[in-house]
């Protein structure tokens, strides 16, 4: 199916690695340009070199999400360089292990400033390129977390959920020019999860790493997820093929259900 996506320009926060690269690498597939930012050039420069990247559609820079002024020198950079912007993928973030018994004020600043700040300086500093778009999309990555909070992760999970309020709120306020979605991520195989196998003294191997943990976070697939799985729904979102899709979450956790939809 073709995604009406060729020549199109997506704004991809966080495309070093993960999710984000896997977002990268499935919009040049789909023929867009892409612009593209992480705190360490040098880091996002080598992953790109590894998708063997067209350089006349893609830019790439450093920035922090957070930092106002560096936000606006990326997207300013990308709108010149391609001429506007039709997307965007607000995917920078983390998540911080940490248990409410340990969790400072502080702690919960830093996560809101992350989810929130980075969000609402990028797609604010974008919006006037996305309404100037006959077809523009704005997809926000959070996690099941927002829905279902996880003890271990209770900083991340109580921003999460904010940000899951404040994305639909972004859906009604910039419709009909702009649809917003979020696409919620459950455990997805990514570099973290490979340290902590490493990290695992008891673990025999990756494969019944992943098994054991997947049972004991009930996963109906009984894997992790996949990068490129995600890309897929996320370019999906973005897509024109999906003009009449705003204000939704859809899950990419493999059947991960501690609450009714």
């Amino acid at each position: 199916m073709d995604l009406h996506l060729a020549d199109r320009t997506v704004l991809v926060t966080g495309g070093s690695s993960g999710v984000g690269l896997a977002t990268v690498a499935t919009l040049l597939e789909e023929g867009a340009n892409v612009i593209t930012c992480a705190r360490r050039l040098d880091v996002l420069e080598k992953a790109l070199a590894d998708l063997d990247t067209p350089a006349d559609r893609m830019l790439a820079m450093s920035c922090d999400v957070r930092d106002a002024d560096q936000v606006r020198a990326l997207v300013e950079a990308g709108a010149a360089r391609f001429g506007g912007i039709d997307g965007l993928v607000n995917n920078a973030g983390q998540s911080r292990m940490l248990g409410l018994d340990r969790a400072t004020v502080e702690d919960f600043r830093d996560e809101l400033d992350l989810k929130f700040g980075g969000v609402l300086n990028v797609t604010g500093t974008a919006l006037p390129y996305l309404r100037a778009s006959d077809a523009a999309a704005i997809v926000t990555i959070n996690a099941v977390l927002a829905r279902q909070p996880e003890p271990r992760l209770v900083t991340t999970s109580a921003a999460r959920a904010g940000l899951l309020n404040l994305t639909k709120s972004m859906a009604s306020e910039y419709a009909p020019d702009i649809r917003v979605n979020s696409v919620c991520l459950g455990l997805i195989d990514t570099g973290q999860w490979r340290r902590r196998f490493e990290a695992d003294e008891q673990a025999t191997s990756y494969e019944a790493f992943e098994s054991d943990l997947a049972a004991d976070r009930g996963i109906s697939l009984g894997r992790f997820g996949r990068a490129e799985e995600v890309a897929a729904m996320v370019v999906t979102l973005l897509s024109p093929r999906a003009s009449y899709v705003t204000g939704a979450a859809l899950d990419v956790c493999g059947g991960v259900a501690r609450y009714v939809a």
